[in-house]
């Protein structure tokens, strides 16, 4: 890899974190700055362990321009900020959603212009609209769905959701952050000539994540296994039949280290970054992965009614980079799912006021 001076914004988050400690492991001379407003709790956890391996840490906001300033020269930048929450400014202002995902990819965007750097956007699955995806044709199998083999719409198969997948329609206002973040990127990239890759990554996960409600899934139902607490199927009858692929940390460092050492390979499209059908789950078959890794049950709520923006299922198809690469994901559920309980065990008193 050729790049010296890196930026990751969101740097103390779950995704800017690990792929900071993994460059700065693997590319030793690399200078890498670390920007995070540490909004979310937990997040000041991981600023001790950046600094313990020579990892920059700046405490800014990529809303404000002049939080930039203390980075100085750089030739790539890592954006991975992000308000994640798929249910933000729907009961609430979307306005920290709107100038965090958006106001704040501009300044990124200006920062890389004015230093020519290359820039990698980790967009999100989610910029794919809803009822479209909700409408395909499903069958219901006793502890999930899947895509039917055939579908009348361009982009959608067994294998998932393509990068040629329509996307009229609305997709939750977190989707339409990245969306138009994606189209500002691309101008970015024509007009200025700065190399780019879009990444619409599907639900990433693995240590060191602070799981949530609404972002995050896989770490709570383990954390809430390990902590003895509640739980809920949430929707679509509540039988917990909904079905994500997932894509752990390590897998995700992988491919980004191959886009970084051929980004001319990469410069200018949009790849779909995701576990696919092989890594697939759900919420029913990921809690009899949590009780056999945990050793604990626990009993779950059922919630019939379906909660805003939520999807019947998605599988992020990968194709497009698998082939071009020769990447594949090699972390499956159950492996994903003891890294994440025994990152838990081994960190207890720590984890628990946040993830209990």
């Amino acid at each position: 890899m050729d790049y010296k001076n890196i930026l990751i914004t969101g740097g103390a988050g779950f995704v800017g974190s690990n792929l900071a400690l993994k460059l700065k492991a693997k590319y030793r001379g690399a200078e890498i700055f670390c920007m995070d407003n540490l909004k979310r709790r937990g997040s000041e956890l991981n600023i001790p362990r950046l600094k313990a391996a020579g990892v920059n840490f700046v405490h800014g906001d990529i809303r404000n321009k002049e939080d930039f300033e203390e980075i100085g020269k750089n030739d790539l930048i890592l954006e991975c900020s992000a308000e994640p929450s798929v249910l933000a400014g729907i009961t609430s202002s979307p306005s920290y959603l709107i100038n965090t995902n958006l106001v704040g990819t501009i300044n990124c965007l200006e920062f890389a212009r004015q230093n020519r750097a290359a820039f990698v956007f980790l967009s999100t699955s989610r910029v794919y609209p809803i009822d479209p995806i909700n409408n395909l044709v499903y069958v219901e199998e006793e502890k999930r769905f899947n895509l039917a083999d055939k579908q009348a719409t361009i982009g959608a198969s067994k294998e998932g959701i393509a990068e040629n997948f329509p996307l009229e329609g609305a997709r939750s206002l977190y989707g339409t952050s990245k969306l138009c973040s994606e189209l500002l990127l691309q101008e970015y990239i024509y007009n200025y000539g700065i190399k780019g890759i879009i990444n619409r990554c599907g639900v990433i996960t693995g240590p060191w994540q602070m799981g949530k409600v609404d972002q995050g899934v896989f770490v709570l139902w383990v954390a809430r296994h390990i902590f003895s607490g509640k739980l809920s199927y949430i929707g679509y009858g509540g039988e917990g039949k909904q079905v994500r692929d997932f894509i752990h940390i390590d897998d995700l460092f992988d491919i980004l280290d191959i886009q970084l050492n051929d980004i001319e390979k990469f410069n200018g499209n949009i790849w779909n970054i995701g576990g696919g059908l092989e890594s697939s789950v759900s919420l029913k078959e990921l809690t009899e992965i949590c009780e056999k890794v945990t050793g604990n049950k626990i009993e779950i709520d059922s919630v019939k009614d379906n909660r805003p923006a939520d999807l019947k299922m998605f599988i992020t198809d990968s194709t497009k980079i698998k082939k071009l690469t020769g990447w594949k994901p090699k972390k499956n559920a159950e492996e994903t799912i003891k890294d994440i309980a025994d990152w838990i065990n081994e960190n207890k008193e720590l984890l628990k006021p946040i993830l209990s």
